[in-house]
């Protein structure tokens, strides 16, 4: 079997010439999680972030227009939990009846399939099949689903590989749907690890031609064949982190894929996978080193290039000393700003900031008597490394101080 791997953000839709038997296009997605909060978010942008959610279910079926695919695979965690509101049930379940494709649900480890599930309600809409067991599911002739779901919070196998058990060598195009993790992606063993190495030998023999997973919210592949996928969550979850040499978390999220899978026989088929951006918000972790006024404005330059500010959330850390005039001007830079985007906040662990004045601004205060004894306390504060919360209220203190020393009486 071969298989041709793409990972691209094409805008545009390409035609393309299928010569095989069976020929299939259809987009891979999942861990949509509706009904998430997120801590940070007050709760206008909170209201902001849910909107964003739902509008990415229409935006997968603007990409199956587009791309000419024939239905949507969610692979797990459609709902944040079993037990959510009526309105946000009410409005998901909606959207994805009013998609223009069927779309397919498995249960993850959020929404599984237990009495009274999320998708029990969902399974009732005409649009939408739940992939409740794994009894191979036509989607068409040619086409079939095997979904391996979770029917509790954990599982206690391996459920991919038992989903496939059995089946045979096929020229019909077979996709199996899961969500976990891969042994090869983490150190513990655990039984419910999904057995990578063993799903390669059914795709190299024709039994399944795609594995289509959910739970890692960054889209990629995962093993050697090109066929084992994690679509990524179509918005993003959490922080993609930008320390230098600490890169992680979500580095790719917000994204969906369309998926072509030609099989000309049950040892002859080809994959090719387009990954395609359908998220509309940004969370960052930034780092900072800062000496002086110049690496402030390089700060809040940084800050302002974000486009959409209002569905951009930044945590950061900054690490440095500086002056009482570039303190004044971060903390009044950062001021300004935090309402603008929708959460902006500090990394508290990770700050390192100390206040230092140097000679000339200290012989330069318009201070006398116990205003300037406050200052030099409050500066003595706000340098003490042992406790970063005080120093930081120290710091506010200085600032507040510097500042009205500078306005005209």
């Amino acid at each position: 079997m071969t298989s041709s791997p793409q990972s691209t953000a094409s805008a545009g839709t390409q035609s393309r010439a299928h010569s095989g038997a069976q020929h299939v296009t259809f987009i891979h997605s999942s861990d949509f999680q509706l009904g998430m909060t997120r801590w940070f978010l007050d709760d206008d942008a909170q209201s902001r972030f849910d909107d964003s959610r739902l509008r990415a279910i229409a935006r997968l079926g603007d990409l199956a227009e587009e791309s000419g695919a024939e239905f949507i695979v969610v692979a797990g965690d459609v709902f944040d939990a079993n037990a959510l509101k009526p309105q946000t049930m009410d409005r998901a379940l909606a959207a994805l009846d009013a998609l223009p494709v069927p779309v397919y649900l498995l249960p993850g480890n959020h929404d599984a399939l237990l009495p009274g599930a999320a998708l029990e309600r969902a399974a009732q809409r005409d649009n939408i099949t739940v992939l409740s067991d794994s009894t191979p599911v036509e989607v068409r002739p040619g086409v079939e689903l095997v979904g391996a779901p979770l029917l509790a919070r954990y599982a206690t196998e391996d459920l991919a590989t038992k989903a496939i058990a059995g089946l045979e060598p096929t020229d019909t195009i077979r996709i199996l749907v899961a969500h976990g993790q891969c042994e090869d992606r983490s150190g513990e063993n655990k039984p419910d690890r999904i057995d990578l190495p063993g799903l390669e030998a059914p795709l190299d023999a024709g039994v399944i031609d795609y594995v289509a997973m959910g739970d890692t919210h960054s889209a990629g592949p995962i093993g050697t064949s090109g066929r084992v996928w994690f679509s990524g969550a179509p918005e993003v979850t959490d922080f993609h982190d930008h320390r230098e040499n600490v890169e992680g978390g979500e580095v790719n999220s917000g994204k969906a894929l369309v998926v072509d899978v030609d099989k000309r026989s049950a040892e002859d088929s080809e994959v090719s996978v387009d990954e395609r951006t359908v998220g509309e918000w940004t969370f960052d972790a930034l780092h900072f080193e800062v000496a002086d006024s110049a690496d402030v404005k390089e700060l809040l330059d940084h800050l302002e290039a974000y486009p959409e500010k209002t569905r951009t959330v930044v945590k950061y850390s900054i690490a440095g000393t500086l002056g009482l005039e570039a303190t004044r001007e971060l903390e009044e830079g950062l001021a300004a700003k935090e309402n603008v985007f929708g959460a902006l906040f500090e990394r508290k662990r990770l700050m390192d900031l100390h206040l230092e004045p140097s000679d000339e601004e200290l012989a330069n205060l318009p201070l006398s008597g116990y205003a300037r004894d406050a200052m030099s306390s409050l500066l003595e504060m706000a340098s003490a490394p042992a406790d970063p919360e005080g120093a930081a209220s120290a710091r506010d203190a200085v600032n507040l101080l510097f500042r009205l020393s500078k306005e005209p009486n």
